[in-house]
């Protein structure tokens, strides 16, 4: 049978399917349908609350943490944003029961949408993890606007398991310490803040402190100490720097794991570990610690003989 003794709407369905591509039909430019309207997730008018998202959630490690606010009767309300980025903003969040003193601050990390994304290094980091289908891995190469959604969830779900499974390794004998990482939905990721839950102040990044010779060292034995946690577990930090180490009360504490990676699986993986140790290094020997304690040769070979590799 030749396709002109086929009825028209027949012919038009033997080419190329419309939703046989990388997006969603409701992604298509010029076609883009809006889910349906959930009532519950309006802010109320008067207050700009938004009731918890804790029910619809993967949450974070058990036992919850006491000062985690769980109750489905709890409202969430934006109090400003604590920090911007390329790929994301961290906003501060107070979780409260109405008419209790049940309450607790968050950082909450939401990616940017499809069209301002700025995913500017993610394929080497991205090597080493593996989506099934080849439908989203196509997309994720070519960078469609579903791609980059893909993209976006792998990066929010990768430090949500990365600290799920840190928080857990730390709250036994090793010693690193991260956010507890509350909940994820889609590319939204709620962490523990870190910081003074009074007024609301973050707790300053490394890069703001100018310590003196003691408390210099004392955060050098902790970060390599967190670094060799991080390696027996597998991982690299991927991008550490004195911006996304936090000191709190003494302790350091070790944030935005968006990028981490598998240092076995990830063929770049020990190259991203060597500069995660040249970066703190420079950072330290420019503070004053002296470069023999301070090596990141050294540092880098006793890390991945930790992660056996060598």
């Amino acid at each position: 049978m030749r396709d002109h003794d086929l009825p028209a709407l027949e012919r038009r369905s033997r080419g190329k399917s419309r939703f046989d591509d990388d997006e969603p039909q409701f992604l298509k430019r010029g076609r883009h349908v809006e889910p349906p309207a959930d009532p519950d997730a309006e802010p109320d008018p008067d207050t700009g609350e938004h009731w918890s998202s804790w029910d619809d959630a993967v949450h974070g490690p058990q036992p919850y943490p006491d000062w985690l606010v769980t109750e489905l009767a709890a409202k969430d309300t934006e109090l400003g944003v604590l920090k911007t980025g390329k790929e994301a903003d961290v906003h501060l969040v107070r979780r409260a029961v109405p008419d209790t003193d049940r309450s607790c601050l968050l950082a909450v990390k939401r990616y940017r949408d499809a069209e301002h994304r700025l995913f500017h290094r993610d394929a080497g980091y991205l090597e080493g993890r593996r989506v099934r289908r080849s439908r989203e891995n196509r997309a994720m190469a070519g960078r469609t606007a579903f791609g980059r959604q893909m993209i976006a969830g792998q990066w929010a779900a990768a430090e949500f398991a990365a600290l799920a499974r840190l928080w857990e390794i730390g709250a036994g004998h090793d010693r690193i310490a991260v956010p507890y990482p509350v909940q994820l939905r889609g590319t939204e990721l709620m962490l523990e803040f870190v910081g003074d839950a009074e007024s609301g102040l973050a707790a300053p990044r490394l890069a703001q402190l100018r310590p003196g010779p003691a408390e210099l060292r004392d955060l050098w034995a902790q970060l390599v100490e967190a670094l060799r946690v991080l390696a027996r577990a597998g991982y690299a930090h991927g991008d550490l720097s004195p911006y996304n180490l936090l000191v709190h009360r003494g302790r350091l504490v070790v944030i935005d794991l968006p990028q981490v990676v598998d240092v076995v699986a990830n063929p770049q993986g020990p190259d991203f570990l060597a500069r995660d140790v040249r970066v703190v290094s420079a950072w330290f020997v420019a503070r004053g610690l002296s470069a023999e304690q301070a090596d990141p040769v050294a540092l880098t070979g006793e890390l991945l003989r930790e992660a056996g590799i060598r």
